[in-house]
């Protein structure tokens, strides 16, 4: 089973950049472009938040017409720069099975990998949050898995990574919580989340927390403290996350940019046996 992972889209209304520089709307398309033609192409795809930029009625049709061109199911969660009411307004019911009009959340028994769908949007906010009622969701659905494997996927990281101007706006109130819960199952293959516009992973309650790069502009690498963040036009990716029995979830970082190859390896008969 292949799953992709694509995050922070950023769609805007058509013909305007995101932060003024982010041509969103275009290198979305591209990502898409390039999820179709992988052979073998994903089974499904996850949009782990911040879909629009400001929440915007145009920027959910935008999105909605060129996600639609992706001809495997796809399911998605709302990040900070998205606005519930009208993610549910605009966007399609089955990209969102079975949620309900308050937080957007639910799961999706239909694949080798059950899904756990979470809303960690603070309306207003930067930051994540899982309350009592979200929380809930969670262990009732955990405890409705039978033991198997199963990913989660949200927006907001619950762990802190060094970006220090990112780590405080990750997922900070209800945290001690959520890694109490996921602690406590063991059927956890992943942990799933967007946000923070880079590739980085950690051990995390008993499985792997992983934050996928994303399809537009990438947050700029700097552990110093001090720094406040910023935008750079690093290569736009996504996961692609392979599922089997035998080896559980493994994870590869695509590109969505075409490079020079792919070249054959041929070596160097001075050197006979190598690979």
């Amino acid at each position: 089973m292949l799953i992709a992972q694509i995050t922070d889209l950023h769609v805007r209304p058509r013909g305007l950049p995101a932060y003024r520089v982010s041509e969103t709307n275009r290198m979305v398309a591209r990502a898409v472009a390039h999820l179709v033609a992988l052979d073998p192409r994903p089974d499904l795809v996850l949009v782990s938040g911040d879909l629009t930029d400001c929440g915007l009625p145009e920027e959910y049709e935008a999105l909605r017409a060129l996600l639609a061109r992706l001809p495997m199911p796809v399911y998605v969660v709302p990040g900070n720069h998205d606005r519930r009411e009208t993610f549910q307004e605009v966007l399609p019911a089955a990209w969102m099975p079975g949620a309900t009009e308050g937080f957007i959340q639910y799961t999706v028994e239909d694949h080798p990998v059950r899904l756990i769908a979470l809303d960690t949007l603070v309306a207003g906010q930067s930051h994540g949050a899982l309350c009592s009622e979200r929380l809930g969701f969670l262990e009732r659905a955990l405890a409705g898995g039978d033991g198997r494997p199963t990913l989660v996927f949200m927006h907001h990281p619950p762990f802190a990574c060094g970006l220090v101007h990112m780590d405080e706006i990750r997922l900070l109130d209800g945290e001690a919580e959520f890694r109490r819960l996921i602690a406590g199952e063991t059927c956890i293959e992943r942990i799933l989340c967007g946000h923070h516009h880079r590739p980085i992973q950690t051990r995390y309650a008993g499985t792997i927390a992983q934050i996928a790069p994303s399809v537009t502009h990438q947050v700029a690498f700097d552990l110093d403290p001090k720094h406040e963040g910023a935008l750079v036009f690093e290569p736009p990716a996504y996961l692609l996350h392979r599922y089997t029995p035998e080896s559980g979830i493994v994870s590869h970082m695509v590109y969505v940019e075409a490079f020079d190859g792919p070249y054959p390896f041929v070596l160097d008969a001075a050197y006979p046996g190598q690979h």
